[in-house]
């Protein structure tokens, strides 16, 4: 039936280009986002390019939602062999003193809870069966500090030692555990965050040594290489992909 992946966030932006991308290597997606519209457009994308794909909604900063797309997943599919730990969102682009505890908690609950509980359920499943290859998504927020987004660098930094340490933990089990350092990206949730602070892109854009905004299908390709079997000894990694964005802070 080949190899089958769970993608959160997989309605827009770096997960409908995983998905699609992945799509063309055989590998049937769940696909997983809060948005029915666009979770059904990458669900008829993956179709076209070949894979079979099932939409789950999921809001996953809810365990038991978490656990329910894990569980569907298993129902249709009959196994995981990857999960790309995508979902997030950026936040209002406030400091943070200005920045409202309500905001906090929903990006803290859906950053790091959700990507927490995704490895919790989709681990034990990998674990069981043998092992399987996870891809976290951190940010070039979560390997430096930048302004307007302490709350989002906080869950992308702990992004990062969620990944590092599962490593240490469950190498042994044939789990192998990534992340990946997207600088600033043309999606919609990042083309949503400069709307509402455009002085933001002009500095974000002008600090990138190559002067443009990476792509969602360049971000797919590696996520593609770190999940799949050409990166079998690639584990605990946490590759940038941001034009050099952050290799001159």
């Amino acid at each position: 039936m080949g190899k089958t992946a769970i993608i959160t966030g997989a309605g827009s932006g770096l997960g409908q280009a995983t998905a699609v991308r992945l799509a063309e290597e055989g590998v049937n997606i769940a696909v997983v986002d809060v948005s029915e519209k666009g979770a059904n457009e990458t669900v008829a994308l993956v179709k076209k390019a070949g894979a079979d794909a099932i939409f789950i909604q999921a809001d996953v900063s809810k365990e038991a939602e978490v656990k329910n797309y894990v569980d569907k997943t298993l129902e249709h599919f009959g196994s995981i062999d990857y999960f790309f730990n995508n979902a997030g969102i950026s936040g209002s682009g406030k400091y943070f003193l200005e920045s409202d505890v309500a905001e906090i908690e929903r990006i803290v609950g859906i950053n790091l809870l959700g990507a927490l509980y995704g490895v919790r359920y989709v681990a034990d499943v990998m674990v069981k069966n043998g092992g399987g290859s996870i891809v976290n998504t951190s940010s070039s927020a979560g390997v430096i500090g930048q302004d307007s987004v302490v709350t989002y660098a906080a869950t992308k930094h702990a992004i990062v030692g969620m990944t590092k340490s599962l490593v240490a933990e469950y190498a042994k089990d044939g789990l192998r555990v990534n992340a990946i350092a997207p600088g600033p990206t043309e999606t919609k949730m990042v083309a949503e965050f400069y709307a509402a602070n455009p002085q933001m892109k002009e500095n974000a854009t002008g600090g990138i040594p190559q002067k443009r905004l990476g792509t969602p299908e360049e971000v797919a390709e590696l996520v593609t290489f770190l999940l799949t079997s050409k990166a079998q000894y690639i584990n605990g990694e946490v590759v940038r992909i941001d034009g050099g964005f952050t290799n001159t802070k």
